[in-house]
């Protein structure tokens, strides 16, 4: 017996009458927390739409700040705002916005690491500015609002949202998120990168339930319709359609005579003579009717007919 100390392992035994496995089994933990995630066509037309609002937004902050930047999309992702709130361990800078439809909530959360040196080059200075233990003033708010503004036209821009406009509230703080998302709702998160000067970080949008609904919508209404792979073509008249009959074609020996006791005696091996002269062609057939003389021929590993005179009884009319 193992002491209480060592490490138990549990393992599942076949059934005696059972043929034993080669592969050990896995047994992984369920996570429900994930049902719900993106589907693959809405990750698709969310990812398109994201990578545009980045290069826009990259080229509009590089005038704005008059410094260079990057910004890629990161991570798109549907977890429950209870998770998320849980998952914002990093400082950030959180700006509620406001639509005309109040069921609809859109939350930018941006990195605290960047928000001092945004404001260092919006004063002017190199943008070499870290947090520190200083803490955002109301002024630091007001010289940051034009930079949320841009950064919400964008969005609507690249949303394409002919109803609804964003309209920046004051920030807020990270326990309070609840009060724009139910905490028992999932929110989707759209994360990007940002390198600024010598800084690295992020910022990310937050939708609700009612806005992401909304947004999938429009951008599914404004994607071109695929058109059908069903192609139709003109009805072929009654000429073309006979001749795509098929009809069964024969190469034999036509008007031959055998008496039936030649018939009867017949076996396997037996030679049945048919009484006409080597010479004597044979006749192609089709349906019944002879149409040209034709000789047995061979081609390839394929039996063929050597067409020779047309037959006296063919009648074709040409249409």
């Amino acid at each position: 017996m193992s002491s209480p100390s060592e490490e138990v392992q549990g393992t599942i035994s076949p059934h005696p009458g059972s043929k034993q496995i080669g592969k050990s089994r896995t047994v992984v933990a369920c996570n429900f927390r994930t049902s719900g995630r993106l589907s693959n066509e809405d990750a698709r037309l969310l990812t398109a739409i994201h990578e545009t609002l980045a290069e826009q937004l990259a080229s509009a902050l590089d005038s704005y700040l008059g410094m260079g930047l990057e910004i890629k999309l990161q991570t798109l992702d549907r977890i429950s705002v209870k998770d998320h709130m849980a998952s914002l361990s990093v400082p950030c800078y959180i700006l509620p916005f406001s639509l005309s439809d109040p069921a609809c909530s859109v939350i930018l959360e941006w990195d605290m690491q960047l928000i001092f040196p945004i404001l260092e080059l919006l004063m002017g200075g190199s943008g070499g500015s870290k947090s520190g233990d200083r803490e955002l003033s109301e002024i630091d708010d007001e010289i940051l609002h034009d930079i949320f503004v841009l950064v919400a036209r964008l969005a609507e821009s690249a949303w394409k949202l002919p109803e609804l406009s964003l309209a920046s509230n004051r920030r807020i703080k990270p326990v309070l998120l609840d009060q724009y998302c139910p905490a028992d709702e999932k929110a989707t998160v759209v994360r990007f990168e940002i390198e600024l000067g010598g800084a690295t970080g992020f910022f990310q949008f937050a939708f609700s339930s009612t806005f992401f609904n909304f947004l999938m919508k429009q951008i599914q209404k404004d994607q071109p319709q695929k058109k059908g792979k069903i192609r139709f073509f003109p009805t072929p008249n009654m000429r073309e359609r006979v001749l795509d009959c098929d009809m069964e074609v024969s190469t034999e020996l036509c008007g031959l005579k055998v008496a039936v006791r030649d018939l009867v005696t017949l076996q396997p091996g037996s030679v049945l003579k048919l009484r006409a002269p080597i010479q004597t062609p044979a006749m192609l057939t089709a349906g019944g009717r002879g149409l040209f003389e034709a000789v047995p021929v061979r081609h390839g590993l394929q039996r063929a007919a050597q067409l020779g005179r047309r037959a006296q009884t063919a009648d074709w009319k040409r249409g």
